[in-house]
């Protein structure tokens, strides 16, 4: 078992769940980013970067904004593989995150300080390693720079996600919400439990 994904790993019982059970693996090229929207006990948003072969992931309650006035509250969990870039499903009731998943948001991403002799992967340990990431999205939804910095809080592994002021800001009220697929089966998944729920 991968150290760094045993976490995951034993939260997991593949034989029912199918999500991939992973293993450390990197991008040939740039670094790769993956948002989930998932609706679990919660609907919220799964912010992942791939960092040393696996995606780094906080869970983020309100979702990502573009607004450099947001300061959306990201609670990072275990390591995901990176073969979890690509999943959408459903996680059977009964299953750690239980609900459906869906990718709200992908592409790749870059540190915005480059060091010479550094890649961008080992720039961006060191920067997970301080409790300060700073990065540029280039993203379907999401643009341009932004930070995750680890804040003092209740809860130990709190940090904060904003939106840095470029031209890909916006000054009005960025709702996540507002930019999902007609399509979803997350919001579907949301309504059908809505409608369960009034029947009881």
């Amino acid at each position: 078992m991968n150290q760094s994904l045993e976490n995951y790993q034993q939260k997991r019982n593949f034989k029912q769940t199918p999500e991939p059970k992973g293993r450390i693996k990197k991008s040939e090229n740039k670094l790769r980013f993956v948002i989930h929207r998932h609706a679990a006990t919660r609907l919220h948003y799964d912010f992942r970067l791939e960092i040393k072969g696996v995606l780094k992931s906080w869970a983020v309650p309100k979702g990502p904004s573009l607004n450099p006035l947001d300061k959306r509250l990201s609670i990072m969990v275990e390591d995901h593989p990176f073969s979890y870039r690509s999943f959408e499903g459903t996680i059977p009731k009964g299953n750690y995150g239980a609900g459906e998943v869906e990718i709200w948001d992908e592409g790749y991403y870059e540190p915005v300080e480059k060091q010479r002799g550094k890649t961008d992967d080992a720039i961006m340990q060191h920067g997970l390693n301080e409790e300060s990431l700073r990065f540029i999205l280039y993203g379907e939804k999401l643009q341009g720079e932004f930070s995750l910095i680890k804040v003092d809080s209740i809860e130990p592994n709190a940090w904060l996600l904003h939106k840095h002021n470029d031209q890909y800001a916006v000054t009005w009220d960025y709702n996540a919400e507002d930019f999902t697929s007609e399509d979803s089966k997350v919001t579907a998944h949301l309504k059908d439990k809505a409608s369960k729920k009034k029947l009881k």
